[in-house]
């Protein structure tokens, strides 16, 4: 093991001991950078964890360009944007299922009661 962490390995630099990278890109995982590098650059990855005033937060933000790139990666027009919209699409549907259990026991309950449906009741108006 050479010390250097994935993203110096990848630019083929030696790697200072005051890397900004190196806590969140190891050498053990260079995909993690790979895809990062591929979306955002280098430079500008260690522009804003170093900009990061509070160190602490430097690893959640490694961690969300990571998470951002591969989506990225695997959907070029909408990225993490994609995601979220499906876990909205998700959630609608399962809001939606509910409320027509919901309205089919209403109407399981009414006939059991000996009532129609509203609905029945105005289709024999009409």
């Amino acid at each position: 093991m050479s010390g250097r962490c994935a993203a110096c390995k990848y630019l083929r630099r030696r790697c200072p001991s005051d890397c900004i990278l190196s806590p969140y890109f190891p050498s053990s995982d260079p995909q993690r950078f790979t895809s990062v590098n591929r979306i955002y650059g280098a430079s500008n990855v260690a522009k804003m964890l170093q900009e990061l005033i509070m160190p602490h937060l430097r690893a959640e933000a490694a961690e969300t360009l990571r998470y951002e790139a591969q989506c990225r990666i695997q959907d070029l027009i909408y990225g993490c944007i994609g995601v979220i919209s499906q876990l909205y699409i998700n959630k609608y549907k399962i809001y939606t299922e509910c409320r027509l259990a919901k309205t089919r026991a209403e109407i399981a309950l009414m006939n059991s009661d000996g009532q129609e449906p509203p609905q029945a009741q105005v289709d024999q108006q009409i």
